[in-house]
């Protein structure tokens, strides 16, 4: 790892903020809207505001968004650069401040003017820029705007290649959005992938604090190991009645799978992901796709998996059985292609889930889908609900 750069544990991006309390009866809400395998979440920054989409990320902590300027390499956005020469509330912060240094965990990068500067790197490039404090808006659950002194990062030069970069990190490190802003827990329902296509108008909600809680008939909750992201302990996966083990050996490490809404994947490693596969055959009566090279070694079949042909999967977390059903599971990577393939991937080829001397289990954005899901960061437990999220 390079000094002075942040590399995402389980998949990628970063953003940051802080704040203060409301109550129940005004909960801090927001908008979250599906873009190709991302969830965005609508912030308004800067005086006078200026709304910025960012990724919503429990994989990370920092808050950044691109902005002006920005150098010939950045990729060209989809929503307007936040230029911080046009807000009156903008101010770069020190290198030598407190959050300076919580940014690096005890390191930091100093620009020769003394501020603070960020680098944050990600499998498809790196961005660069200024930590700097700014007025943060959301709306709230009784339609009012909530602010928040926020501390974000502004980047200037991006190799990033996606057409929205903005990140806002929800993990529970010292610098993410939810601790920033004083609130001990959060939820959110992420609408299901291609919902763009189908129903592009549609919208789902993050909340935030006290009236967050995901409460109810249904509710499972696992709990996340210390640290700044949520890592829950996966035992195990059932295909129909049939039980497939995390490990071969029985023994499972605690802390084994990363809840990630910034990654679209549900990655596996290589053994568990084989034997799981495998399995999944036996149960699909139909052949699946052989020598595609659009394919490559994924396994897809030329009908669509339905709940009527395929089998449903119930994700045991450590006390907490989450079911998925085939339509959760399978999904049309290629729109033009009749091609349905098994959303759940291997890890034996991503960086992104190879943590030192053994590979870790990413549960992505896809299966998360039609879920209330809930971090409670006191009682360090994560929840989950059956939810049609449209309907929010």
């Amino acid at each position: 790892m390079a000094r002075g750069v942040i590399f995402h544990p389980c998949f990628l991006l970063s953003y940051y903020l802080i704040g203060l309390l409301v109550t129940a009866h005004n909960v801090p809400q927001a908008q979250l809207t599906p873009h190709f395998g991302q969830h965005l979440m609508k912030v308004s920054i800067g005086t006078p505001p200026v709304d910025i989409y960012g990724v919503v990320d429990t994989g990370s902590n920092l808050v950044w968004t691109p902005c002006v300027p920005c150098n010939d390499n950045c990729f060209k956005q989809i929503h307007p650069l936040f230029d911080p020469k046009k807000s009156s509330t903008y101010g770069e912060i020190s290198c030598h401040s407190k959050k300076c240094h919580q940014i690096w965990d005890n390191d930091h990068y100093c620009s020769p003017q003394n501020s603070c500067n960020y680098v944050s790197g990600y499998s498809s490039g790196l961005s660069q820029g200024v930590l700097a404090n700014e007025k943060a808006t959301i709306t709230s659950s009784s339609g009012q705007a909530v602010s928040f002194d926020i501390a974000f990062g502004c980047g200037h030069n991006s190799t990033l290649r996606s057409d929205v970069q903005a990140t806002i990190g929800l993990g529970s490190g010292p610098l993410s959005f939810v601790s920033q802003i004083g609130s001990k827990r959060f939820s959110y329902c992420l609408l299901p992938y291609g919902t763009e296509y189908t129903d592009p108008i549609i919208t789902s909600k993050i909340s935030f604090g006290n009236g967050s809680e995901v409460v109810g008939d249904g509710v499972v909750s696992t709990p996340f190991v210390a640290g700044d992201q949520y890592y829950v302990t996966l035992e195990g996966i059932s295909v129909g009645d049939t039980y497939v083990s995390f490990n071969s050996s029985g023994k499972v490490s605690k802390g084994n799978m990363c809840i990630d809404s910034g990654s679209p994947i549900f990655a596996l490693p290589p053994d568990f992901y084989d034997r799981l596969e495998v399995e999944v055959k036996k149960q699909i009566s139909i052949d699946p796709i052989k020598d595609d090279p659009n394919l490559g070694t994924r396994l897809c079949y030329r009908t669509k998996i339905t709940n009527e042909n395929g089998p449903v999967l119930t994700v045991h977390f450590e006390g907490a059985d989450v079911e998925l059903k085939p339509i959760q599971t399978f999904n049309q990577p290629l729109k033009k292609y009749e091609y349905y393939c098994f959303g759940i991937t291997n890890t034996a080829n991503s960086v992104l889930a190879y943590m030192g001397d053994h590979y870790q289990g990413i549960y992505g954005n896809f299966v998360q889908a039609n879920f209330l899901i809930g971090f409670d960061l006191e009682t360090r437990m994560v929840s989950f609900k059956p939810t049609d999220c449209s309907k929010l």
